[in-house]
């Protein structure tokens, strides 16, 4: 477990994440349709680049937290394992006259997360065509490119999912055992479910269905300048998120949370103040290399949720600690 952590985050680690969704949205209207249905800047996307949103619900709720890649002809939604049908469903309910096709894309294609600060380098190597030294990988944040591989191509994708760099690698699911064959074969470490839980939650990486549900609002989950235009148009829910913007404040936020005791919280351990209050409850937490000792992702109400305030759980002590940027 530990030598998994350290190639996630202080080498280059590969990991299975073959049940992620990915939706691809295709057709002449296909920006302003997504545009319209959640919190980010679609429209103005260009090839090759990306962006986080939230897709809302009429009141504002959470219905997904999604990562957005703009092709030259599609538009991809990637998220977390289970969640196409209902996503599928949520875009055709408001699919009426526009010319956009929503491709299921979970069978087809399977994702790897190749992390750790050596891992942009392994993928230009492990990518390059013969005769090439390397291959070119994308570096700034959600930009990606597609790269041939075998008779096929590979969607490589720079994403901040653990720190200090990674990125999803989406290949035909035919051929993600050779993928993953390649990657090993250049120098990179397998790695399970639970270093890449820990290396995640340290990084204050949100999931859907465990930090985010349909009772949050966008901006409880803090990642307002990632996944929020406040000057795009219209959209569903664009109300509800412009009016908690003109007051400035919800009344609780994502935060992380670090524990003095061993023992790791499970989801939904109440968070108290000092004075018996329950301002909080943990959503996500793993036992932390980084720390040497447990953390978590939490919801703790304003007034209790800066970085250093004391808090206490039935684990004992416990201190809400600064996300990374």
């Amino acid at each position: 477990m530990a030598s998994e952590y350290a190639a996630l985050t202080g080498a280059v680690g590969v990991a299975d994440f073959t049940t992620r969704t990915q939706i691809e949205l295709s057709g002449a209207d296909r920006a302003s349709f997504l545009h319209n249905l959640c919190t980010n800047e679609i429209r103005r996307l260009p090839a090759g680049a990306g962006c986080e949103a939230f897709l809302t619900d009429a009141h504002g709720h959470v219905l997904a937290f999604v990562y957005v890649f703009c092709t030259a002809d599609s538009l991809v939604l990637e998220t977390v394992a289970g969640e196409e049908q209902r996503l599928l469903a949520h875009l055709d309910r408001y699919l009426i006259r526009e010319k956009v096709e929503l491709c299921p894309r979970s069978a087809d294609w399977a994702e790897l997360l190749v992390a750790g600060p050596r891992s942009g380098r392994l993928l230009s190597q492990a990518f390059a065509l013969p005769g090439q030294a390397t291959a070119t990988i994308p570096q700034a944040l959600l930009d990606h490119v597609s790269l041939p591989f075998n008779d096929a191509h590979a969607y490589v994708r720079r994403v901040d999912m653990t720190q200090p760099l990674a990125y999803l690698v989406a290949v035909p699911r035919p051929l993600v055992a050779d993928v993953w064959e390649r990657l090993l074969a250049a120098g990179a470490a397998p790695c399970g479910s639970t270093a890449v839980e820990m290396a995640r939650i340290e990084a204050g990486t949100p999931y859907y269905g465990f930090d985010i549900t349909d009772k949050n609002l966008p901006q409880e989950v803090a990642r307002d300048a990632r996944a929020i235009s406040f000057v795009k148009g219209c959209y569903i829910g664009q109300e509800t998120v412009a009016r908690i913007d003109a007051v400035g404040h919800v009344n609780r936020t994502l935060v992380g949370v670090r524990f003095t005791g061993r023992s790791v919280p499970p989801r939904g351990t109440e968070l108290t103040a000092a004075d018996g209050r329950t301002v909080g409850h943990v959503t996500s937490a793993a036992l932390s290399p980084r720390f040497d000792a447990p953390f978590g992702l939490a919801y703790v109400r304003r007034g209790a949720n800066a970085p250093g305030s004391k808090l206490e759980s039935p684990l004992g002590p416990a201190e809400v600690v600064s996300l990374p940027a």
